[in-house]
């Protein structure tokens, strides 16, 4: 698999911001999720390619960071914390009843591709638990009926 050459050169771009082009791993990866959705392996191995990294390198940054999308997700990434704060603060009853709301379990996606339910250890919202983050919202103090709120902003 071929990257683009929008990708290709938003890494090369990437790389000129560093004195090691391997540092911009992380940046590579981003660049390719933000394309794609995800980043497939061979996705993976073509922008360590680009950087100059193995793809076990390139793997190993990847699968280090946990808003690295290593599999397909839905269109919006439901990430709900479940640190001691939020777990004080309600945690339990959100997640039951987001689970329950899009009949899905963590790690999957609902089956019109529209959400994707993972955990997070901390989104640094801690005050405002319990808290989720969805694609790059941060939605705080949830109750469920704040929850059938927030998803309905999410066509």
């Amino acid at each position: 698999m071929k990257l683009s050459k929008t990708e290709i050169e938003a890494i090369q771009h990437e790389m000129t911001l560093y004195e090691d082009p391997g540092a911009a791993t992380i940046e590579a990866l981003k660049i390719v999720q933000e394309h794609r959705g995800w980043v497939s392996d061979e996705s993976l191995e073509a922008a360590a390619a680009v950087v100059g990294v193995t793809p076990t390198q390139m793997e190993a940054v990847a699968t280090f960071y946990n808003l690295i999308f290593r599999q397909p997700v839905g269109r919006h990434v439901i990430m709900i914390c479940d640190s001691i704060s939020c777990y004080l603060t309600g945690y339990e009853e959100i997640l039951a009843y987001l689970k329950k709301t899009l009949g899905i379990e963590f790690g999957q996606t609902t089956p019109d591709n529209r959400f994707t339910l993972l955990p997070i250890c901390c989104l640094g919202n801690c005050d405002n638990g319990p808290a989720m983050r969805i694609n790059t919202d941060y939605h705080g103090r949830l109750t469920p009926d704040k929850v059938d709120a927030i998803l309905a902003e999410y066509p």
